[in-house]
């Protein structure tokens, strides 16, 4: 849509009606203004944030296969209650805040203070997902789940068969379908259809064969959706398990694995990941309206960018991720970092997606840049090689 803009003599930038409507504006919204290629592009400054990744704390009960721990540095820490207290009163700033997902990369049920943070959040009538591994969820903490009112709940489960699952969680799968059966037990005896049952599955060369019987397994659990991510690669061991890669490749329903897109299991469906690199590049996090909150209040864009870590890109090539803050809540509020001129920008770059195509390139054999998640052209860091936003690595 073209129309004229005035600049008034204060500096001043009046949008007309129209415009306003046309991108639901109301008078009065402020902008950043950014000159790009001789073209000036508005950015509006809108509380418009809708959901909040929470990470309670790093550390975690188990020591899987394919955890990032097994290549990072970053300290093992549990987010402090003040700074969680202060999260929750920022989220007041929101009007249209709908749900927090507890998760992040350690185990939220580990946080000694967990069921507080919950009841923290429920006492603001928001919606709450929780991600687990679910060995801590006794029928204790299972009630507690209902009680507060949670909506969501999402366990990981990367094998079916106890031998596969011991291979990558390094603990048995029977205290974990015990503990979700209890959790069923408990909504039984309290009359809840909440929280919704999830179960996510890492796909790897090892496990892909379960598939069916996990599809099996998640009806007789009442499981409302099962995810199925492909594995990033954080070590060379597990990037010999990736089932993905650049060019081509069948999927789950072609590949001799009996699962197919969007198949319904009793109560939900599954949902399948992408397998090769392709045009497609849509960032979830951005277009969710969705941020990350760290255990130390460190705001990040996303999970990719919310540790400092190193993993092997579609093509194999090792690339070091250094987090990437937009800010931190106990510095600055939660509106300020969100509606600030990097973060509006940022968000801009990606929603757009101006980023090259680095798996596609001539030079990605010896192109230095992708080792240090930079680009040769586009904003910095780069999600050129971003396995997110192919949809081939997935998040609940």
């Amino acid at each position: 849509m073209a129309c004229w803009v005035t600049v008034e003599p204060d500096g001043s930038i009046h949008l007309p009606e129209s415009l306003l409507q046309l991108y639901h504006l109301a008078p009065g919204t402020q902008c950043w203004v950014e000159r790009r290629d001789s073209n000036l592009v508005l950015l509006p400054r809108l509380p418009d944030l809708q959901k909040v990744y929470v990470e309670p704390t790093t550390a975690c009960n188990l020591r899987c296969r394919t955890c990032i721990r097994n290549v990072w540095q970053d300290p093992e820490a549990h987010m402090e209650m003040a700074v969680f207290e202060q999260l929750v009163e920022q989220l007041r700033d929101f009007p249209e805040i709908r749900r927090v997902i507890f998760s992040g990369l350690g185990e939220p049920m580990y946080h000694p203070h967990f069921v507080d943070m919950l009841r923290l959040v429920r006492t603001r009538g928001i919606a709450v997902t929780v991600g687990s591994n679910g060995v801590l969820m006794d029928r204790a903490l299972a009630r507690e789940l209902v009680q507060l009112g949670v909506d969501r709940l999402v366990i990981s489960l990367d094998g079916v068969r106890p031998e596969t699952y011991v291979g990558v969680r390094g603990t048995t799968i029977a205290s974990v379908l015990d503990n979700i059966r209890s959790l069923n037990e408990v909504k039984r005896e309290l009359g809840s259809l909440t929280p919704a049952l999830g179960i996510e599955f890492v796909a790897l060369r090892s496990n892909v064969a379960e598939l069916a019987e996990l599809s099996s397994l998640a009806s007789r659990l009442g499981a409302a959706r099962v995810l199925v991510s492909n594995v990033l690669a954080y070590t060379e061991d597990t990037y010999q398990e990736i089932l993905y890669g650049y060019g081509p490749r069948a999927g789950f329903a072609t590949s001799g694995w009996p699962v197919k897109t969007d198949a319904w299991i009793l109560w939900g469906t599954v949902d399948l990941p992408r397998m090769h690199w392709g045009a497609e590049q849509r960032c979830r996090f951005v277009h969710e309206r969705a941020t990350v909150i760290g255990w130390d209040g460190s705001v990040t864009p996303c999970y990719a960018l919310s540790h400092t870590y190193s993993y092997l890109t579609i093509d194999g090539r090792r690339k070091r991720v250094t987090r990437y803050s937009m800010g931190n809540i106990t510095q600055q509020t939660l509106v300020e970092i969100w509606t600030s001129a990097d973060y509006a920008r940022f968000r801009n770059e990606v929603r757009d997606f101006r980023f090259p195509s680095c798996p596609d390139c001539d030079l990605r054999d010896s192109c230095s840049l992708r080792e240090q998640n930079q680009a040769c052209w586009g904003w910095e860091p780069s999600c050129a090689d971003c396995l997110w936003a192919q949809d081939i690595i997935r998040c609940p």
